[in-house]
């Protein structure tokens, strides 16, 4: 079971037979995590006694009610948490030490896969107050990139997804505003789901940008993805962000749809040739699913991107850090203060000049889902070294978000899949995109196209390369 996969179906049917436990399952996550031997991917952990004894917890249920385990959907299974997610009486940092506390209570979202039966390892490492795409805005280091350490991980759920892919849990939860449950993925050979806004309570959630903030799941694959997505979500009556399912929410895109693809000269790979022969691939293996590609203007999804760093959405990242940046401004890195800073420069004025402008995005992109089902698009152009990064992190840092940051703006649901293996045998990503609510549909096509392409999960066999 040591090398085994972590996928939920794996380790269910694992369960069932007998073939391993709980509390075994616990001891072997343990020395997975000693061998991977990087402490960057944690900021907190579960204790070993708290581990085991809720591994036991569950074991002891399951020899009393042979039932628990059909009825629990996540029975056993380990899953880690971005760690500007509260959990209650583990510290939420959302990586800066100085604005540390240790919450009473935990947040609806980890109540919900808690009671469904889920085992929690830790709170994992995140560019700080999920500023940032890239994961390397962290006090506390820089979680290695599974497949070529000289890389960087992907942001801002930089430790939720190496978690993932180094198999070191079967889940993870990160957030997304601007693409952070997406990058990372990419990044890391895994499936991210952005759900619809408001699905998923984000109560208990320290703020990015609240209006846009989404709670994300990482996982090896779209159906387990789906698992977890089914447990999560649920109307929360103390979050007013919160949405109830739609009863119209559409399961599948069907046999047969249509998917739209920019024209190959509105498209950027920053260079990465590799990058875009494995995305003409991705748009034919989409083709054998059963779609039919038409190409649409990228420009109005561009431009409503660029409002979100370049518009007076930054402002609202002041909701959850502005005493600190009044009253401490050195605790925080120079790169995420300085963004932070630059949000004072936006008037109420603009904020409704924001509003107006994202409003004619917004029909434009709607004129665009009237004629298809989905949009398909890298989940990021390139991958960056470190180094490079360091060296110039705001541009860089946007050109991550290419693809991703219009997304929460334009109230749209996205899953991100891996793709193929570029340069350096480093992973590429692609990203399917519908309307809000069509969250099921986009995790059954993602499923197909993970059967269809039956590429590597995770990074098991990357890990070689990977160590310094």
């Amino acid at each position: 079971m040591a090398s085994c996969s972590l996928e939920i179906a794996t380790l269910r049917y694992a369960f069932f037979s007998g073939e391993i436990s709980v509390a075994t399952l616990a001891d072997q996550l343990l020395a997975r995590i000693a061998e991977w031997d990087d402490p960057a991917v944690w900021i907190s952990r579960s204790s070993e006694n708290e581990l085991r004894a809720r591994a036991r917890e569950l074991d002891t249920e399951a020899v009393a009610d042979p039932g628990t385990i059909a009825r629990l959907p996540l029975f056993g299974i380990p899953f880690a948490v971005k760690d500007n997610i509260d959990v209650a009486g583990m510290p939420t940092t959302a990586g800066c030490p100085a604005f540390a506390y240790v919450p009473a209570e935990t947040a609806p979202v980890v109540c919900r896969l808690l009671a469904a039966g889920a085992v929690l390892l830790g709170k994992t490492n995140l560019d700080q107050f999920a500023t940032g795409l890239v994961g390397t805005r962290s006090p506390y280091g820089v979680p290695r990139n599974p497949f070529d350490a000289r890389f960087i991980p992907g942001g801002s759920s930089s430790g939720s997804a190496v978690a993932v892919a180094a198999g070191l849990v079967s889940f993870a939860l990160g957030t997304d505003t601007a693409g952070s449950g997406r990058v990372p993925a990419a990044f890391n050979n895994i499936v991210g789901l952005k759900p619809t806004r408001g699905l998923i309570s984000t109560r208990g959630v320290v703020p990015a940008c609240r209006s846009l903030d989404c709670v994300s799941v990482f996982a090896l694959t779209a159906s387990d993805a789906a698992a977890v997505f089914d447990v999560a979500v649920g109307f929360d009556a103390d979050d007013p962000l919160t949405r109830p399912s739609k009863p119209t929410v559409i399961a599948s895109f069907g046999s047969h749809f249509r998917f739209a693809v920019p024209p190959s000269s509105d498209l950027e790979f920053f260079g990465n040739d590799r990058a875009r022969s494995l995305f003409g691939a991705a748009i034919e293996l989409l083709e054998r699913v059963g779609g039919t590609t038409v190409e649409v203007p990228f420009a109005p999804f561009r431009d409503a991107g660029r409002l979100l760093y370049d518009g007076p959405w930054v402002a609202e990242r002041l909701h959850a850090t502005q005493a600190l940046l009044c009253e401490n401004p050195d605790a925080m890195l120079p790169v995420t203060r300085s963004i932070l800073e630059g949000a004072h420069q936006y008037r109420a004025l603009d904020a409704y000049r924001g509003q107006y402008r994202l409003a004619m995005l917004r029909r434009a992109a709607d004129g665009v889902f009237a004629e298809v089902d989905v949009l398909l698009l890298p989940t990021a152009g390139t991958v960056y070294e470190t180094a490079a990064v360091a060296a110039e992190p705001l541009q860089l840092n946007r050109n991550l978000g290419l693809y991703t940051s219009f997304v929460n703006l334009l109230d749209l649901a996205a899953i991100a899949l891996p793709a193929g293996f570029g340069d350096n045998a480093l992973p590429f990503g692609v990203s399917l995109i519908a309307p809000a609510f069509r969250d099921l549909a986009l995790l059954d096509l993602g499923d197909r196209f993970q059967q269809v392409a039956r590429l590597p999960r995770g990074a098991a066999h990357a890990f070689r390369g990977a160590r310094p």
